[in-house]
């Protein structure tokens, strides 16, 4: 059941977005060759606990961390881990979560730690358009559909693969509420949108195949060919003025940051 919230809690949702966001920039501000994802994760932890929040990932269906950092081939879902240390070229997707007051903040950016290859750095620039492409169609009248094929067909017409498998979804009190939010599509199909749906938008590209295996930790998703993959993602609310990206924060607009800068 898709759960709409009221403009009152649209602004008090805010709070886990800014939050939410402030992690996200402070840690990939810390990629670079030589630091373990472990370091990532315990700056995250720190900060959303000295800033009032809860890890919205930690212990989450016995999750251990409280960000996800994958490299390179991996999606989603990298366990964070003193052992895997961050090399130059590699390029890193953290997503953080954040509760506050009860709401759930989640995002997600895709770093360079120094420079990465001219494709993969295309990758990632195509991605985050992709999330931008997916952004515009979230408004009232629209349906899901509208985002996913806005996605798919930026993604796809640049020669790259939309994973299948993993899908964005809907937030609030709970990290996953309805409705599924997938990134690719027909226009004009499923779920209607409505004012008050808050919803995370996420595309997860890959530079190969859309075809991906999950580790032998249960968690950790990569693609079958090795090849690199992106993942971008906002929280949205959807208003009668237009889509409203909840994760912000005070240093200015999620738009400022770039693949590996934010």
């Amino acid at each position: 059941m898709i759960h709409l919230k009221t403009p009152q809690e649209i602004e008090e949702f805010k709070g886990a977005g800014a939050l939410s966001k402030m992690v996200l920039r402070r840690v990939g501000a810390m990629v670079r060759p030589g630091v373990s994802t472990f370091e990532l994760d315990q700056l995250a932890e720190q900060l959303i606990r000295m800033h009032g929040g809860t890890p919205s990932f930690k212990g989450y269906g016995g999750f251990p961390g409280t960000i996800c950092a994958s490299l390179n081939e991996q999606v989603v879902h990298g366990i964070p881990s003193p052992d895997v240390i961050l090399r130059e070229g590699d390029i890193v997707s953290i997503d953080t979560g954040a509760t506050v007051d009860g709401w759930v903040g989640d995002n997600a950016w895709t770093f360079y730690c120094g420079e990465p290859a001219p494709e993969v750095k295309a990758l990632c620039e195509c991605t985050r358009d992709c999330l931008v492409a997916g952004i515009e169609q979230a408004v009232p009248g629209n349906h899901l559909g509208d985002i996913g094929h806005a996605i798919q067909t930026l993604a796809e017409s640049n020669g790259y693969g939309v994973l299948r498998d993993y899908v964005g979804h809907g937030v609030g009190r709970r990290m996953h509420e309805d409705p599924n939010v997938p990134n690719y599509g027909k226009k004009g199909k499923g779920v209607k949108l409505q004012a008050g749906m808050v919803i995370a938008i996420e595309p997860m590209i890959t530079l190969g195949t859309n075809r991906v295996t999950v580790g032998k930790d249960g968690w950790v998703v990569s693609t079958n060919d090795g090849k690199a993959a992106a993942h971008y993602e906002n929280t949205i609310a959807i208003t009668n003025d237009g889509p409203v990206i909840l994760t912000q924060d005070k240093q200015g607009s999620w738009c400022s940051m770039q693949g590996g800068v934010m």
